[in-house]
């Protein structure tokens, strides 16, 4: 009875994976990731893009808002502490209420930052048109230029290591912010029209 049993015991199939099944696993992993590791990383970067330029647009929408809402003078400057102006854009940038309209924040006086933007990802770099330092709406919501001998923002372009190569959906990995002397702000995307305004700028991409 013993035999018999252990006889049986034996006849129990195996589980398991063969060498041959589990080299056939390992070569469709490595088909699949390398269609998808480039994807990902394009994912990634696309992402990034959007964010840094839909947070400049929405900056300045804010700020043309409240200057016509509030009556006042309305500002945005670049700020390496996110409290007053100074640095460079990628640094980081601030909108605050300039009843002075100086360009200045003086918190002594009621002027208040609105809003705090802190510095973009390092895998960004942007190229500024005339060098531009601030952009200021008046209580009309219209552009204030000039002021102080100062140039205000018209172009900004943002881009990373990709420069303003064709990106998935035929629109250009690159993007150019501009803001009229009216106050209005977009996005445009067409790899020519940006890659005039870097030739404009004598500047290139990244």
């Amino acid at each position: 009875m013993q035999g018999f049993i252990v006889a049986d015991m034996d006849k129990r199939p195996q589980s398991g994976f063969t060498l041959y099944e589990l080299m056939i696993a390992v070569l469709i992993v490595g088909v699949v990731l390398t269609f998808a590791i480039p994807n990902m990383q394009d994912f990634t970067r696309n992402s990034r893009m959007s964010s840094a330029a839909n947070d400049l647009h929405s900056t300045f929408h804010l700020a043309r808002s409240e200057s016509s809402r509030a009556k006042t003078n309305i500002t945005i400057c670049p700020s390496t502490d996110t409290l007053s102006c100074g640095g460079n854009w990628d640094d980081g940038y601030i909108v605050f209420v300039d009843l002075d309209g100086d360009l200045s924040v003086d918190g002594g006086d009621g002027e208040s930052v609105l809003r705090a933007q802190g510095a973009m990802h390092d895998a960004l770099s942007l190229a500024i048109a005339d060098n531009g330092t601030y952009f200021s709406f008046a209580s009309t919501g219209l552009g204030r230029t000039g002021v102080g001998g100062n140039t205000a923002v018209s172009q900004i372009v943002i881009c990373d290591e990709r420069g303003t190569g064709i990106a998935a959906g035929g629109s250009s990995a690159a993007r150019l912010f501009v803001v009229t002397p009216l106050g209005r702000a977009t996005i445009v995307r067409e790899k020519e029209t940006i890659d005039d305004a870097l030739s404009l700028m004598d500047r290139t991409c990244p």
